[in-house]
């Protein structure tokens, strides 16, 4: 007798548990302000409370099948689980108590839309898998542009350039490398890039604070040979602020040219990762055709690049008209979940160049007439997620104004924290406040000071009200601030409201008067 095939859900049970699902995030949305922020779970605690055996699984659920236990009974037991099990492990991104590395801010349009997406199953890796799918990202991608303010080269509409949902700005780093050593490569060739040489050592460039990814992006792309090769990948050094030097960057360039190697990639960073220091960009472009750079610039404004949204910070993002390529990603500071970065090119050639291969299985009439964006051409990966769906929700639901007061409030509470932190004689602010980050730090200079700045980011995680991390400061900023280690406070959590930050500057207050007890 034939297997019988597993019973699916019907539509009427995919209702009722959709809706207890949705009630379920709802309410998680309400209480997670009064979760420890950073999970109290030790090593393997999660792994021991789940069965250790697929076997061990089925059995707990009655049956091989487990929805022929009983619909209602198995998934009672999964939201158990939920609640006894994954919710304790979990470091709540969405607390408004959450201050650590950047946010991850979500809203309801953008989880509805996740959620519509997973529900439609849409494989857009071509235009003809799915064309809305494809011409909604098109058109989404040129929506934020227009309101990003940012050069008309970079929309769809250019004879050049276009936009497309990456993962991440890792990512995102990557493909604008690799279509940079493609292009160099192809102008080596012939002859454009002043040099006959079939194997070229390529060199890249960011600054001293730039995003680890793009050391990693030279790692994958073969160009360096791990993560401490200088030679292909130049560190360029910060001002006190952290912000890249153009002249030293037109220095190592030149050195190199000299040298017989070939500088195809420089990224310049609005917001670091650290400091959010923001790297001149207008100056690097000079500079750069200074030097006569034939090669890619690739601005990287992964946090930042949501603040263009509000005009009074363009003055962040001038300079855009020098790159390659741009990226930010939504899903930090513009209320759209994980995964989503927006990036754009003025040289979609160059991409799809470097990216394209077509296998017989994927050949159709659309693609070979050319008429139609394939956006598994401007990607790692073949296939793709309807990411467009929660883009757009966001930006229908809340309008310019609701993002540009989203963006406004971060900015304001992070300037009121500014304020009680430099009100405070015990602490020091050892770098400029560029947008919704603030470094401080207790006062003191060498190792002994660093120690005492770290034991109280770790008694503030410990105590869970509250999670920070912390940051190394640019090398020429110790000097001038009398230290090294300082605590970053990012504000950016949808729910964070200034009762949170006026919290958690009165729990980190209390703390640093406990650790100066003897």
């Amino acid at each position: 007798m034939a297997d019988e095939p597993a019973r699916q859900m019907t539509p009427d049970e995919f209702r009722a548990l959709g809706r207890r699902m949705v009630d379920w995030i709802a309410d998680y949305w309400e209480r997670v302000g009064a979760l420890p922020v950073l999970s109290q779970a030790r090593p393997g605690e999660t792994a021991d409370n789940l069965p250790n055996s697929v076997s061990e699984l089925f059995a707990r659920d009655a049956s091989e099948q487990g929805v022929h236990a009983g619909t209602e009974r198995v998934w009672d037991s999964i939201f158990r689980d939920l609640d006894e099990i994954i919710v304790p492990g979990l470091t709540h991104w969405q607390s408004p108590n959450f201050y650590a590395y950047f946010p991850a801010n979500i809203s309801g349009p953008a989880v509805l839309g996740e959620l519509l997406s997973a529900g439609l199953g849409v494989q857009g890796m071509l235009w003809q898998t799915s064309p809305a799918c494809t011409e909604l990202e098109t058109r989404v991608l040129d929506w934020l542009a227009e309101l990003c303010r940012l050069p008309s080269a970079f929309l769809s509409t250019s004879a050049t350039g276009g936009g497309v949902i990456q993962g991440t700005a890792s990512e995102a780093a990557l493909v604008a490398m690799v279509a940079a050593r493609t292009r160099a490569l192809a102008r080596t060739k012939s002859g454009e890039a002043g040099s006959r040489v079939d194997s070229p050592s390529l060199c890249v460039y960011a600054s001293t604070q730039a995003h680890s990814s793009i050391i990693k992006a030279a790692m994958i792309a073969g160009i360096a040979r791990g993560p401490d090769d200088r030679e292909h990948v130049r560190l360029i050094g910060v001002d006190a602020d952290g912000a890249m030097k153009p002249e030293e960057l037109a220095s190592a360039i030149r050195e190199d040219t000299q040298a017989g190697r070939l500088p195809i990639f420089v990224c310049a960073t609005i917001g670091t990762t650290g400091t959010t220091a923001i790297d001149p960009v207008p100056e690097i472009g000079q500079a750069l055709r200074g030097v006569n750079y034939q090669g890619w610039l690739h601005i990287d404004a992964a946090h930042a690049g949501a603040m263009a949204v509000c005009p009074e910070f363009s003055p962040l993002f001038r300079g855009l008209e020098f790159a390659d390529s741009y990226c930010f990603n939504p899903h930090k500071w513009l209320l759209t979940n994980f995964d989503c970065n927006c990036f754009w090119t003025s040289d979609r050639a160059a991409i799809v160049n470097a990216l394209s291969i077509t296998p017989e299985y994927l050949r159709n009439a659309a693609s070979d007439a050319g008429t139609v964006i394939d956006y598994r051409d401007w990607q790692v990966p073949l296939g793709r997620r309807f990411r467009a769906l929660k883009l757009w929700f966001v930006l229908r639901h809340f309008g310019l104004a609701g993002l540009q007061e989203s963006i406004r409030e971060h900015v304001r509470l992070a300037a009121l924290f500014q304020q009680l932190v430099a009100a405070d004689a015990q602490f020091e602010i050892p770098v400029p406040r560029t947008m919704n980050l603030v470094c401080f730090r207790l006062k003191g200079s060498g190792p002994a000071s660093d120690e005492l700045n770290r034991e109280l980011m770790t008694r503030l995680n410990r105590g869970g009200k509250i999670f920070l991390t912390h940051t190394q400061l640019p090398s020429s900023a110790p000097g001038r601030a009398g230290g090294r280690i300082a605590l970053r406070m990012a504000i950016g959590s949808t729910q964070t409201q200034e009762r949170h930050v006026r919290a958690a500057w009165g729990v980190i207050v209390e703390t640093a008067r406990e650790l100066a007890r003897p």
